[in-house]
């Protein structure tokens, strides 16, 4: 059999051992609760359940922890065995004892069926779960020690194999490296004919190239003597290009100090005129807005110095601030 059928038997023997229990617990509770019924105190006959529902208990718990210990395959000790017997009695002797009590063979034989098929199949249940559980483990300590079998044989089998591949690998690498070695022979013989004729070509190329080197180096010389010479004429025109660059600058920096202090006298001269009562002609009036905007004067007081507006002295000073207003002047 395989797990799944084991599984499947195992469903059967759980949904039938449940079917019986219940239909048992019914019965026993519709038997026993009359019993209880008649046999309690006026007042708490409400109580009549109670019993049946309580040894029903105790069943059940006995054939589910049962079932539990047998698929564990592990055992309670005699407790269990005590108490799946007790409950069994208990059930039986509730269950025949109205039909006892009246003296009715019948009804007592009857009523015991359910308790008696309940004690029954809880202990063949008990039995079948544990020798399915033996079977299993037995069935299972098989197939691992056929599985273990298989990967023994399929380990020897790759060990075998890789020992053949390792054998092969080395008879290659072995004829490999005999053949490597001719190969080197030969080519250490063929290097050394090589190596002769390279040192001679070498000799021969390292003479002439000995006799361009002087040859070039002779050249060398005359080349540097040749360029020594340029470079001192270079250096002496640059010196004089200098010295004359020097005497341009300072000429031109006395000139410009010359015409500002030329520029700075005539603007004295024209600020000296102090405020006039009439318009200047315009020329002369540009000079003194143009002196008045050097020395940094303000506009009404270039307007006092030439007679003219305020209006077209500050569109002159505009002028100036452009950078046209000085065009203007040099071309006057």
């Amino acid at each position: 059999m395989n797990s799944v059928q084991i599984r499947s038997a195992e469903r059967a023997l759980s949904v039938g051992t449940w079917l019986i229990v219940g239909g048992a617990m019914l019965f026993s509770i519709l038997t026993v609760t009359p019993l209880m019924e008649r046999h309690s105190p006026k007042g708490w006959e409400w109580t009549a359940p109670i019993l049946p529902l309580v040894v029903d208990a105790a069943v059940v718990i006995v054939v589910r922890l049962d079932s539990v210990l047998a698929a564990l395959g592990g055992h309670g000790g005699r407790w269990p065995i005590a108490l799946r017997w007790m409950t069994g009695a208990m059930t039986l002797a509730l269950n025949v004892a109205d039909s006892a009590l009246k003296k009715d063979v019948v009804g007592a034989a009857v009523h015991a069926v359910a308790p008696l098929l309940l004690i029954v199949t809880a202990e063949t249940g008990l039995a079948y779960r544990r020798a399915i559980t033996t079977a299993q483990s037995a069935r299972e300590t098989k197939l691992k020690a056929e599985r273990a079998e298989r990967e023994q044989a399929a380990t020897e089998r790759r060990e075998a194999q890789e020992r053949r591949q390792r054998e092969e690998r080395q008879h290659a690498a072995q004829l490999a490296r005999e053949q490597r070695e001719h190969e080197a022979l030969i080519a250490r013989e063929q290097t050394a004919r090589e190596e002769a004729a390279r040192r001679e070509e070498r000799d021969r190329i390292e003479a002439r190239e000995r006799a361009e080197r002087e040859a070039r180096e002779r050249r060398e010389q005359m080349r540097e003597q040749q360029q020594a010479e340029r470079e001192r004429l270079e250096r002496e025109a640059a010196q004089r290009r200098e010295r004359g660059r020097l005497e341009r600058e300072q000429e031109a920096r006395r000139q410009q100090q010359e015409r500002a202090e030329h520029e700075a006298r005539e603007r004295a001269a024209l600020l000296a005129a102090g405020p006039v009562n009439e318009k200047l002609p315009e020329d002369k009036a540009r000079l003194v807005v143009h002196a008045s905007f050097g020395e940094g004067l303000p506009v009404r007081a270039a307007a006092e110095l030439c007679g003219w507006s305020t209006g077209w002295v500050s569109a002159r000073y505009q002028e100036h601030r452009d950078g046209t207003g000085l065009v203007l002047e040099s071309a006057s």
